[in-house]
């Protein structure tokens, strides 16, 4: 992949505020794009546009709410009348909350939709009205491996992220019989080192953890960034997403005990919850944010899982043309064996 593959592009990136939008719009920066960043809190947001111009980079913040469609517009417009045409469009906000779905509130479960999922829809809205008549274009859906394979306590967020497959889907087609060269493609994460977790609502006894293994948000970054490159369906990042999704495709119903059996522990700390600071759930928690949790100590600053996805093709094709050359060498010491003759 060139690394002037996006010199003087314009890159759009939802959640830009912190964790894995933020890392992503400072690797699509240091690689030469204009970014144009969009989350709900005016500090934070200025904080990475501030942070990516102290890197040299270009980039422009838009105040917006995912979930209002109009705001959403409001912002691609006003980022490709000062940065360009849009040639990436990330989306990456989302929202959760721990608790089990019998003690979720209507209001909360409709939050967590209208973020994490409707979010996603009207990004692609905002970036496919213009994309489609330039006929140009990628828009990447930051995903989980909980799109495929739904845990405990994020029965709204599991919901989302199960939606946003189905509408990708459907709308890939679409795309497709209008031979269009927009690009869709949905990157599958693994558990993440984020602030998220710090400002989440939760309802557990415990503060909430990501589920190990756990990966810095810059391996997510990463991969977007290939995702945006190539013209790949899916990418799925690190190997603990394989092992989701082949377990869900081998024995869902396995699955479902083993989870019930770790799943709320596993997504606990010892750490009691004291609801002694705000959560983001209707609104941006104040102050700057960060790209990273408080789990740097337990996180993987890499991936062989995702190198690996990266490079699947050239390492298909080097399997195969090790395999026809030891095919071929067999062949050859078959016929070159000296003749054998029974004395009998």
């Amino acid at each position: 992949m060139s690394k002037d593959r996006f010199k003087d592009k314009t890159v759009v990136v939802t959640g830009a505020s912190a964790g894995v939008g933020r890392a992503t719009a400072l690797l699509f920066a240091r690689r030469g794009a204009r970014i144009g960043l969009i989350a709900r809190g005016t500090e934070a947001l200025e904080a990475t546009r501030r942070e990516i111009e102290a890197a040299g980079g270009s980039a422009l913040a838009c105040v917006a709410d995912v979930s209002d469609a109009q705001a959403l517009d409001a912002a691609a417009e006003r980022i490709e009348r000062e940065l360009g045409p849009i040639e990436v469009w990330v989306n990456n906000a989302m929202v959760t909350v721990f608790a089990p779905f019998v003690e979720l509130e209507p209001e909360e479960f409709r939050r967590v939709t209208e973020t994490t999922y409707l979010g996603g829809v009207y990004g692609t809205m905002a970036a496919l009205k213009r994309m489609r008549a330039r006929n140009h274009g990628v828009i990447v859906q930051v995903s989980s491996a909980l799109a495929y394979r739904s845990i405990p306590l994020q029965s709204a967020y599991c919901g989302a992220k199960h939606a946003l497959l189905g509408f990708l889907d459907s709308l890939r087609c679409e795309l497709i019989h209008e031979k269009s060269r927009v690009h869709l493609t949905a990157v599958h994460m693994p558990a993440l080192n984020t602030p998220q977790f710090e400002w989440a609502r939760n309802k557990m006894p415990h503060r909430p953890q990501p589920v190990p293994p756990i990966y810095q948000p810059e391996i997510a970054a990463e991969a977007v960034l290939f995702a945006a490159s190539h013209r790949r369906r899916e990418v799925s990042v690190g190997a603990s997403t394989w092992l989701a999704l082949l377990g869900q495709r081998l024995s869902p119903a396995l699955m479902d005990r083993y989870l019930g059996r770790t799943g709320f522990e596993g997504q606990q700390t010892d750490k009691p919850e004291l609801n002694a600071q705000p959560d983001n759930l209707a609104a941006p928690v104040a102050g700057e944010h960060a790209t990273h949790g408080a789990f740097g100590a337990r996180a993987h600053r890499r991936s062989p899982a995702l190198w690996i996805e990266m490079h699947r093709n050239s390492l298909l094709l080097g399997t195969l043309a090790l395999g026809l050359v030891a095919t071929a060498c067999g062949r050859r010491c078959r016929n070159h064996a000296p003749a054998r003759f029974d004395d009998r």
